[in-house]
């Protein structure tokens, strides 16, 4: 999911991979395996992220949060009760 919106961005800014590499200071070939869903991206990345893709903060938090829990229960055969049964103890808790 996220790997996919930072493509998006990216392109819609009309960069390249190497200069999203060079604001990370990382290899372009991880920006190629972050965008395809191989590599993981860090945390510490997205206000740099944001900033770069004139975009929300939160909107890429929320989006490397759901990359995890797919990652989690996604393999699953439970996994959509999982997270319906997350949803509703954190709806009861706001």
């Amino acid at each position: 999911m996220l790997g996919q919106k930072l493509r998006e961005l990216r392109e819609k800014h009309q960069f390249v991979q190497r200069e999203v590499a060079a604001k990370l200071e990382i290899d372009t070939a991880y920006i190629s395996k972050m965008e395809n869903g191989t590599k993981q991206i860090s945390r510490s990345w997205l206000p740099t992220l944001a900033e770069m893709f004139e975009v929300e903060e939160e909107a890429l938090v929320i989006l490397w949060l759901a990359d995890k829990v797919e990652k989690i229960v996604g393999p699953e055969k439970q996994g959509h009760k999982v997270v319906e049964l997350v949803y509703h103890k954190l709806s009861n808790t706001k």
